[in-house]
């Protein structure tokens, strides 16, 4: 059996690397190709070209790449032409995925979106591209998969990666030990996975943690990079600025980092299932150019910036999103964390909430169930372990 993937951001490198070893679990003699990132070429993916490194957001960045994003795009078509897969698999990055979607269907080969793009939330009427190019949706999200019902999708819900990816990893025990002690109380920050991000929000979370520092001098920063340029760059605007915080730069240690804290603040992503997961309070924030900031308040149709708040249809984790200047908006970040790191009934209050949804949303098996349906598309018997039957179906 082969199956093409196609992901285009470091997160989704990771989830389809989670789904072809679980493919791999159900169908041993499974081929898995295509374009994505380092994790999917450690989980035996042979890579066409790493897309992961074309992961930008907005307009104007995404203009230059547009030559480079043809060529791969010709690049999958090819192999379409002269090696069609069983299924060809997408995952989020809806920009080129949907040509890649479109080339699979000229060529007669079935499409999973899984984790699909957030049409619900700024662009319902493109859910035509979904019913005239893919085969099937697997969501991580419950009402996610409703929506898709409701307009007519064969969409089935089977859970979120993130909650695989903490329940699957070790925590350091090194790191633990050091870190993680009743002595001095852990604020964690993250910046964010692509590099824009950090670059447009790091000043904000720097200045937060100043001005928590002035309110709680015994209280640590904890900051989780995805990647060392990150860290680097994160690092070299800290020792700009002169300030003198009790600060500490990591990478690859965003677990430890969640596990060891008491709560964070957080660029809005993907990272905030894993903060629901490991049951830990966050202040969620974004900040772009008031171009963007004005275009986002027109066309962006949904109440909450956090998957966890979307869950929950009401604002678990405080939301601060910004339009140009970050600086009036530090005390909007500080004051939750102010009052979670000043009372412990507060802190106890929130984190009991936090608990009772991730209780009932915080389960693993995604990326097994995930594998089930792609195996299904596909018209090819699992022969290894299945999942735990917590699928739910979503057809039109």
């Amino acid at each position: 059996m082969r199956v093409f993937f196609s992901a285009g951001d470091p997160s989704g490198d990771q989830h389809a690397a989670h789904v072809i070893h679980a493919l791999r679990r159900l169908q041993p003699d499974v081929q898995a190709c295509g374009l994505g990132g380092p994790a999917m070429r450690a989980a035996g993916c042979d890579l066409l070209a790493q897309l992961t490194d074309c992961a930008v957001m907005g307009f104007f960045r995404v203009l230059p790449l547009l030559h480079k994003f043809y060529r791969l795009y010709r690049r999958a078509e090819h192999h379409f032409r002269r090696t069609p897969p069983d299924v060809v698999v997408l995952v989020d990055f809806p920009g080129f995925n949907w040509w890649v979607a479109r080339a699979a269907h000229r060529h007669g080969i079935p499409v999973v979106y899984y984790l699909p793009p957030q049409l619900w939330a700024w662009a319902g009427w493109r859910v035509r591209r979904m019913h005239r190019h893919v085969t099937r949706v697997l969501s991580g999200l419950e009402f996610e998969t409703d929506w898709y019902h409701q307009r007519g999708v064969d969409a089935r819900f089977v859970g979120h990666p993130f909650f695989d990816h903490v329940a699957e990893t070790p925590l350091d025990p090194a790191f633990r030990s050091v870190w993680r002690t009743d002595a001095l109380r852990n604020v964690a920050l993250l910046p964010g996975s692509r590099r824009q991000e950090v670059l447009a929000n790091w000043p904000t979370l720097q200045a937060a943690a100043e001005a928590l520092h002035r309110r709680f001098p015994d209280t640590r920063f904890l900051v989780a990079c995805y990647r060392n340029e990150h860290r680097r760059h994160c690092e070299a605007r800290y020792l700009q600025t002169a300030a003198s915080l009790p600060i500490h730069f990591f990478t690859n240690k965003t677990p430890e980092i969640l596990d060891a804290c008491t709560c964070a603040i957080q660029v809005s992503g993907s990272v905030s299932l894993e903060l629901l997961a490991r049951r830990k309070p966050a202040v969620v924030t974004y900040r772009v150019n008031r171009l963007y900031h004005w275009v986002g308040r027109q066309v962006i149709r949904c109440r909450f910036l956090s998957l966890p708040n979307l869950m929950l249809d009401e604002e678990l984790y405080p939301e601060v999103l910004i339009g140009g200047d970050f600086r009036p908006h530090v005390p909007r970040i500080v004051e939750p964390i102010a009052r979670w790191l000043s009372d412990p009934a507060a802190l106890t209050e929130v984190t009991t909430r936090i608990d009772a949804l991730a209780s009932h949303a915080a389960r693993p098996g995604a990326s097994l169930r995930a594998a089930e349906q792609i195996l299904d598309v596909a018209g090819v018997p699992a022969a290894g372990q299945r999942s735990d039957g917590m699928l739910r179906r979503r057809t039109g």
